[in-house]
């Protein structure tokens, strides 16, 4: 495929020479015409392990060129990539000005143009940017219809300095948010030789797929310092604490507890978060990730609430009691601290989990229920058929394999308040049905 690629930066520049050593007619485009001088002699504008190789080998084999007219790019290309900065504004926000203008200067080229031309964005931008502003700029400019005339796509990098052509050529994964079918299709044809999975999906959602992932990075070097940083005043190796940390491929490096759903509690959690807070605190250590933890798990209880209250409607019913499916421990279970809230603003509440009965209750768990919290017990029912057949809001509170079939037993005039996604779409129950967060 010809592509033209804007901006020849970093990641404009990696793309270039991959691109053109999988066999591409690339044109490189920038505005700068000391860059564009650099990769017309088969140099790299950047550093970058293996680049100057590939850009040299393009440019020699004719597979790559460089230009500053955008025009000439657009009308001898198929498909456009745009690879410009999009640096933080004053406020926090994105800079999208290098976008704006690239996008204008693709407009008018595609108001010139007879033929298919794709449009694809690899600049990290906010959720909703390519609908809200690079599609309505890309049709104000052309005079032309996105999907019918033209095409658009969100491709997001996921590219390391030091270590980006070989990121380039073994990904995790390839991610396409394509505006129509057609876009995505051909989107993900100019990937073809790259064997990894393909990942096809909305625009927007692709726009936030590279947020999370960034964030999380993020997240993961500010929770290792913090660890760090209390290991040191403890004079503790903190680099052998997080390798045998992440020896744990079940837990702590895994899918495991990165699905959104309910805010976690249990035994274990939030006690050994507030002992490590009050060992920092002891220490007079701050740690302004770790401390965030409770406060964030305690909003999420109240978005839950919230949703309940926004119902309007008064007879409440749980499904799931315990903090998660397949256990009766009730201690510091997020759902009883949701259902006593609701008790005391007048709620009638009914409740039901196999798992958490009077008769099969033993030990630590039985004493907390007769001790903490008796009179929910008494709200407890013996079926899930009665918890159904008297309320108007059916709460599912944990993963309990059983509560699939009580949603397909409820009625159309009751509401579904899925805090767990025990189901993966709304069509699985005639309820209205209204996920926490999804």
């Amino acid at each position: 495929m010809r592509i033209s690629i804007f901006g020849l930066g970093y990641i404009g520049t990696v793309s270039a020479g991959c691109f053109s050593s999988l066999g591409h007619q690339v044109v490189g485009v920038d505005v700068n015409p000391m860059k564009v001088e650099m990769i017309q002699s088969g140099h790299s504008p950047v550093i970058e392990a293996g680049l100057n190789e590939l850009i040299a080998a393009g440019v020699h084999t004719g597979s790559l060129s460089a230009t500053g007219d955008s025009l000439q790019a657009i009308l001898a290309t198929d498909a456009s990539l745009i690879c410009v900065g999009t640096p933080s504004s004053e406020v926090g926000g994105l800079n999208l000005s290098y976008v704006v203008r690239v996008i204008e200067q693709i407009g008018q080229a595609l108001a010139q143009k007879q033929t298919y031309h794709l449009v694809i964005v690899r600049s990290t931008m906010l959720p909703g940017t390519m609908e809200n502003t690079v599609v309505p700029l890309l049709e104000k400019t052309s005079g032309l219809c996105a999907g019918r005339d033209f095409g658009v796509a969100f491709n997001p990098e996921f590219l390391r300095e030091g270590t980006a052509v070989n990121d380039f050529f073994h990904p995790p994964f390839t991610l396409i948010g394509g505006l129509d079918e057609q876009a995505a299709q051909t989107a993900a044809s100019i990937y073809a030789a790259i064997d990894a999975p393909l990942r096809l999906m909305e625009i927007k959602a692709a726009e936030m797929i590279k947020y999370a992932c960034n964030t999380f990075h993020a997240l993961k070097v500010t929770f290792a310092n913090e660890i760090g940083t209390l290991c040191k005043e403890l004079e503790i190796d903190s680099h052998q604490v997080m390798d045998i940390f992440c020896m744990d491929k079940q837990l702590n490096i895994s899918p495991y507890y990165l699905k959104p759903g309910f805010a976690f509690g249990g035994s274990c959690l939030p006690k050994d978060v507030r002992g490590l807070l009050y060992l920092a605190n002891h220490l007079d250590q701050r740690l302004p990730l770790l401390s965030a933890v409770l406060p964030s798990n305690e909003l999420h209880i109240r978005r839950g609430i919230e949703m309940v209250r926004q119902t309007g409607l008064k007879k409440i019913g749980f499904l799931g009691f315990s903090f998660k499916a397949g256990t009766d421990d009730l201690r510091e279970s997020p759902l009883v601290e949701m259902i006593e809230y609701l008790l005391g603003k007048g709620y009638q509440i009914e409740i039901y989990d196999k798992n958490v009965s009077l008769a099969r209750l033993h030990g630590a768990n039985r004493a907390f229920i007769e001790r903490e919290i008796p009179h929910i017990a008494q709200l407890m029912c013996s079926t899930m058929e009665e918890v159904l057949e008297v309320s108007e809001v059916i709460v599912i509170g944990n993963k309990a394999p059983e509560f699939r079939d009580a949603l397909k037993m409820a009625r159309p005039d009751q509401i579904v308040i899925d805090l767990v996604r025990i189901v993966d779409s709304p069509e699985e129950t005639p309820a209205q049905y209204r996920g926490l967060c999804w």
